[in-house]
């Protein structure tokens, strides 16, 4: 995986500065769209709930994109965390190899 020190574009940047604000949608408009509490996107905008398989599979159809796109972002946003926080830092160079892996 290529390293970077640029931080990937979040769920929440990406949902509200090329979905909501082009279109002219609100986050209770969203929210009704998806059949969900006003909440759910509320913190999905703002970066504190992540995007799960079902939600992306929601978001997909509503926009009419992939479910594939939603949980992308939220992998590179997960694995760009992952990398750059100390703490998963020292778990992850404390794993060591298994003989015989790829």
């Amino acid at each position: 995986m290529l390293e970077t020190k640029r931080k990937p574009a979040t769920v929440g940047e990406i949902l509200t500065e090329e979905f909501l604000r082009p279109m002219g949608l609100t986050q209770a408009a969203l929210a009704e769209a998806m059949g969900v509490p006003r909440k759910h996107v509320n913190e999905l905008c703002n970066d504190r709930r992540a995007v799960t398989a079902s939600t992306a599979l929601i978001l997909a159809r509503v926009f009419g994109n992939s479910p594939e796109f939603w949980l992308n972002v939220q992998r590179r946003t997960d694995l760009w965390e992952a990398m750059h926080s100390p703490r998963e830092r020292m778990r992850i160079e404390r794993a060591t190899p298994v003989s015989g892996a790829a």
